[in-house]
């Protein structure tokens, strides 16, 4: 759960901070005080995107940092996410994140101590806070959001069913590929196989060996320079053998000699000895080498006039083949490269053949599969359903009934599999379309939330998915943004109660003008109005202060004797209930 939270600098708030608990914590307060925008800190501390202008004025940047405790048999993924940053937890096993925005709209986040990207943070988000808004209830409206959902709650037997379909879509998705590369660029594969065709045509004229060009270079530079060289390596191998007098060779030869009668009498000299051992040795493979130069060296006038003209033969081959074979890159390499690749393109057409028959035979599997997804969300949606439904009773709309459709989709995808010999699009997540339909009363029919649904009705819808999802799919901390919007009288009872369900398992924040919602809260933060909040205006309130504010939002008034009782009565039924 978050234990701690400080916001610096951002909107009307100053500098805040707040310790957090378990259970369903009630954030309550004017409008306009800034109970938003202690959320917008959480959002912020969550990897989501910054905005210069949320910056307060007179602060450079603005600043939110939480306290995270995660029991260790939960770490899991955020473990694994702390070591890739290489952040560490805290002595006491806390994780401190931190996120800063400045007024250029620049960011810096920190998890555990290290610099990470802010969608690092928000991977971490994702993992251990659930934040529901006025957006959010928007989102539930789009079927990809009802699909997502709809998933979730099938938990295991969807994820592991999903992996294997989208390994068979993936394959799939590269057949139509490999497909489309040949019959959609066919005139193009013609061109290129008679370019090649021709550019191999020029090259087996000439035939070019492995490395020529290179090996004639640096024989043609020798041939030119033959009489230089000849006198300077003769030159060498007389100093090294030396013919009248003894050459260097010979001369270490008699210093080693000198050197042995003496070895025995001291190490250092027949370390000496050996090390001219050595030398000599060397000097005798040198000499030889340089020997055998001179007897292979092809002096031939003739020959140079062959290498030339090989080299002008090569050089006119580079220069027709132009653009195709790059500087640097070997013509005889590249000729078995474009070979290769000819005999690709002349195979096009048995390469049809045999990717139309992996294109049938991937689509059937891949059909099958989706298939399998079907059943598995049917099921799940009718258990889901039912579920939401006995939710949404106790929400104070005990005649409403919520179906989940799940229906083949007629359109889009990005590729077609085969269910029961017919073509059925699909994407990653298969061929369903997902929509949940409300009926909210007896008698009516049920109508898409974007459609049949007001409100406070989708705010209900929302609030009994999350507690539907929590048996299944529990995650630690709830943060809800005005859920009761649209909501009163019996069914903001409701709402109260089945948020302090849900912060039984996990730890829930409201942010809510709604004394009924309020009164279920097992803490209750107040923030009071001001040119600027700071830790003084968000505190807890207990007691007297707390049925007094409880007062104002029924009434208005803080001190009137009947909002008093009234709030004494709600806490009371409230209390009642928690301890049931």
């Amino acid at each position: 759960m978050i234990v701690s939270l400080a916001i610096r600098g951002l909107g009307v708030i100053e500098d805040a901070e707040v310790d957090l608990g378990p259970g369903l914590t009630a954030i309550t307060g004017e409008t306009g005080a800034g109970k938003t925008m202690v959320l917008s800190g959480l959002a912020l501390l969550l990897g989501e995107r910054t905005d210069a202008g949320m910056v307060r004025t007179g602060h450079d940047t603005a600043l939110a940092e939480g306290r995270f405790e995660v029991p260790e048999e939960q770490r899991g993924a955020l473990e694994a996410l702390l070591d890739d940053a290489g952040g560490s937890w805290d002595a006491d096993g806390s994780l401190l994140v931190a996120r800063t925005a400045s007024r250029e709209g620049r960011s810096r986040a920190h998890l555990g101590g290290r610099s990470v990207p802010a969608s690092t943070l928000k991977s971490v988000g994702a993992l251990l806070v659930a934040v529901h808004g006025q957006d959010d209830q928007h989102r539930l409206l789009h079927a990809a959001e009802q699909r997502r959902a709809l998933d979730r709650f099938a938990g295991e037997a969807m994820t592991g069913a999903l992996d294997e379909y989208r390994e068979a879509h993936a394959s799939l998705l590269e057949i139509e590929s490999a497909l489309r590369e040949i019959t959609d660029h066919a005139r193009d594969r013609a061109r290129e196989a008679d370019e090649l065709r021709e550019t191999l045509a020029l090259i087996d004229d000439v035939r070019p060996r492995p490395g020529e060009e290179e090996a004639l270079r640096r024989e043609s530079d020798r041939l030119l320079h033959v009489d230089e060289i000849v006198q300077s390596v003769g030159s060498a191998h007389a100093d090294l053998a030396g013919a009248d007098e003894p050459g260097a060779g010979g001369l270490v030869a008699r210093a080693r000699g000198a050197l042995d009668r003496v070895a025995d009498r001291d190490p250092e000299v027949a370390a000496a000895r050996d090390r001219l051992e050595r030398l000599r040795a060397e000097l005798d493979d040198v000499s030889v080498d340089l020997s055998r130069f001179l007897a292979d060296l092809d002096a031939d006038p003739a020959r140079a006039a062959l290498v030339q003209e090989r080299r002008a033969a090569l050089g006119a081959l580079r220069r027709r083949l132009g653009r195709l074979v790059p500087d640097g890159v070997d013509v005889a390499d590249w000729r078995e490269q474009a070979e290769e690749r000819l005999a690709q393109l002349d195979d096009d057409g048995r390469r049809l053949e045999e990717l139309r028959g992996l294109r049938a035979e991937g689509a059937r599997r891949a059909g099958a599969l989706a298939s399998g997804l079907s059943e598995v969300r049917r099921a799940a949606a009718a258990h889901l359903a039912e579920r939401m439904t006995e939710e949404l009773s106790a929400l104070a709309m005990p005649s409403a009934r919520l179906v989940i459709e799940v229906s083949s989709r007629q359109r889009g995808g990005d590729v077609m599999v085969e269910v029961e010999g017919t073509p059925v699009p699909a994407d990653r997540y298969g061929i369903d379309e997902v929509e949940f339909l409300l009926a909210p009363r007896r008698g009516t029919e049920p109508r898409s939330l974007a459609k049949g649904a007001s409100g406070g009705e989708r705010s209900r819808v929302m609030l009994a998915l999350e507690v539907a999802l929590a048996h299944v799919d529990p995650v630690a901390t709830f943060v809800f943004d005005e859920v009761d919007a649209g909501v009163g009288g019996k069914a903001a009872v409701e709402v109260g109660r089945r948020l302090a369900a849900l912060g039984r398992t996990s730890q829930v924040l409201v942010v809510t003008h709604l004394p009924q919602v309020a009164a279920f809260a097992d803490r209750h933060l107040v923030l009071r109005p001001g040119d600027a909040v700071t830790s003084s205006c968000l505190r807890e309130v207990a007691g007297e202060e707390r049925h007094r504010e409880l007062a104002r939002m029924l009434a208005g008034q803080e001190e009137s004797g009947s909002a008093l009782a009234h709030a004494v009565e709600l806490l009371e039924i409230a209390g009642t209930e928690r301890t049931r």
